[in-house]
C-alpha cells in the first residue's frame, strides 16, 4: 500500500498514537462505556427510523415524486450512518489496538461516506425546494432518470470522500503531519474535509434562506385578496421547516466540525480529545433527526407510518391488512415496475 521508504510503514495503531498524545489501552475506560452506552441505542434508533421512511416512501404511490426520492436517498444515507458508527464503536477503544493501518482507514472511509451523503443529500433537498418554489410548482418536473443520476452523484461524492484518505491523503509517510484526533489522517485533510462542510451549510443557509424572503414578500402581496390564510401558513410552516432544519444540522454538526478544524490547525491549547468522542455521537444523531424533521411534519407520511407499524405488530393479520386508498399505495414490486417504465 505505501512505498518501503516511508516513516510509518508496517507500524501497528499503537505507534500512531502514541505519536500523537492520544492515549490508546486494552482496559476500558469510563469514556469507553459511555460511548458504547450511548451509541449503540442511538444506532438501533437511526436504523429503525430510516428504513421506515424508505419502508413509507416505497409503499406509498403519493410519494412517488424526486422531492420524495431524495428524501429516500437521505434516509438510506442516514440508514448507511447508522450501520457505519454501529461498526465503529465496536471497533473502538481498547479494540483499536488489533487494528491494521488499513482497517483503521477503512473504518474511517465508512464514517466519512455516511455522514457526507447525509450533509450532501441535505443539499440536494434544499437544492430541489428551492428550483420547485420558484417555478410555483408542487413537486418538481424532474424525470426519474434525472433523479436517479442525482442519486448517484450524491454517492460517487460520499465515495470518492470516504476513500481519499485511503488513497494516500493521510500521515503514514509523514510522521510531522499526523493530526491529534485522527492519528493516521493528516492535519490539512481534516481542515479541507470541515471547511468543506461548512461551506455546505453556509450554501444550505443561503438556499434556504432566499427562500424564506420569496415566500414572505410573496405571501405578503398575494395573502390579503386569497380568501383564506394558506398564504400565511405556508410562511410560518416554511420557518418552522427552516428552523428546525438550520437549528438541528448547527447543533449536531458544527461543534465535531470546529474539533477537527482546531486540530488540523494544530491548535495545541485546545483540548480537542477531551470532546471528540461526544462530538462524534452529536454529529450522529442528526441521522435521527433527519427523517423526523422531513418525513414526520408530513401528515401523509405519519398515517403510513402508523399503518406499516400496524402491519409489523399484526403478523397474523398480514393478509387482511389493506391502505384505505388503493390508489395511492402499491406493493414494492409495481413500485420498480413504475421506475422502470419511465426510462
Amino acid at each position: 500500500m505505501y512505498p518501503r521508504q516511508c516513516e510509518g510503514h508496517g507500524q501497528n495503531i499503537s505507534f500512531f498514537y502514541s505519536r500523537s498524545n492520544k492515549s490508546i489501552i486494552p482496559q476500558w475506560k469510563p469514556i469507553d462505556f459511555v460511548v458504547v452506552g450511548l451509541g449503540v441505542p442511538v444506532c438501533i434508533l437511526i436504523i429503525l427510523a430510516n428504513m421506515l421512511v424508505m419502508a413509507a416512501i416505497v409503499v406509498n404511490r403519493r410519494f412517488h415524486f424526486p422531492i420524495y426520492y431524495l428524501l429516500g436517498n437521505m434516509a438510506a444515507a442516514d440508514l448507511f450512518a447508522g450501520i457505519s458508527y454501529f461498526y465503529l464503536i465496536f471497533h473502538t477503544g481498547p479494540w483499536t489496538i488489533g487494528l491494521s493501518q488499513t482497517q483503521w482507514l477503512v473504518r474511517g472511509a465508512l464514517i466519512e461516506m455516511s455522514l457526507m451523503a447525509s450533509v450532501v443529500n441535505l443539499l440536494a433537498v434544499a437544492w430541489e425546494r428551492h428550483q420547485t418554489i420558484f417555478t410555483m410548482q408542487l413537486h418538481s418536473t424532474m424525470s426519474n432518470r434525472r433523479v436517479l443520476l442525482f442519486i448517484v452523484a450524491i454517492w460517487v461524492v460520499a465515495v470518492v470522500m470516504g476513500l481519499v484518505p485511503t488513497m494516500g491523503w493521510n500521515c503514514v509517510c509523514d510522521l510531522a503531519l499526523c493530526s491529534t484526533v485522527a492519528p493516521l489522517y493528516s492535519r490539512s485533510f481534516l481542515v479541507f474535509w470541515a471547511i468543506l462542510n461548512l461551506l455546505t451549510f453556509s450554501v444550505m443557509v443561503a438556499i434556504y434562506a432566499r427562500i424564506f424572503v420569496y415566500v414572505r414578500r410573496n405571501s405578503r402581496s398575494v395573502a390579503p385578496h386569497a380568501a383564506h390564510n394558506g398564504h400565511n401558513d405556508t410562511v410560518v410552516g416554511l420557518m418552522k421547516t427552516v428552523s428546525m432544519i438550520l437549528g438541528t444540522f448547527v447543533i449536531c454538526w458544527t461543534p465535531g466540525l470546529v474539533i477537527l478544524l482546531l486540530d488540523g490547525l494544530e491548535c495545541k491549547q485546545c483540548e480537542v480529545l477531551k470532546y471528540e468522542k461526544y462530538c462524534l455521537v452529536l454529529a450522529e444523531c442528526n441521522s435521527l433527526v433527519n427523517p423526523i424533521i422531513y418525513s414526520c411534519r408530513d401528515e401523509e407520511m405519519r398515517d403510513t407510518f402508523r399503518r406499516l407499524l400496524c402491519l409489523f405488530c399484526s403478523r397474523k393479520e398480514e393478509q387482511d391488512f389493506s391502505f384505505s386508498n388503493k390508489e395511492h399505495y402499491n406493493s414494492h414490486i409495481s413500485f420498480v415496475f413504475l421506475l422502470l417504465e419511465q426510462f
